[in-house]
């Protein structure tokens, strides 16, 4: 039987339910008596056996402070080449 996740829309209280496909769903908070409501959660899904390639899952997202920071890159210094001292012959 699934496990289901409430939270309380009053009193904030999350709580968890063991219940049949059949059953209906919980509606009254067993803590204040709130109205109820289900949380859905995402559901991770990899991909594995030899069925599947290497690149049917999806990469793991860069760090998200990486993308979030802005990005101030400095200009590199202009290397200016001086070229060696022409000495005239006398």
């Amino acid at each position: 039987m699934p496990t289901y996740e409430y939270l309380c829309s009053e009193c904030e209280h999350a709580f968890e339910a063991v219940q049949s496909f059949t059953d209906p769903a919980i509606q009254v908070c067993p803590k204040c008596d709130g109205q109820v409501r289900k949380v859905y959660n995402n559901v991770g899904v990899v991909f594995k056996g030899s069925g599947f390639y290497k690149t049917d899952s999806r990469s793991t997202p860069p760090a998200k402070s990486e993308s979030a920071a802005p990005k101030t890159e400095s200009s590199p210094a202009v290397k200016t080449e001086s070229s060696p001292a022409v000495k005239s012959k006398e």
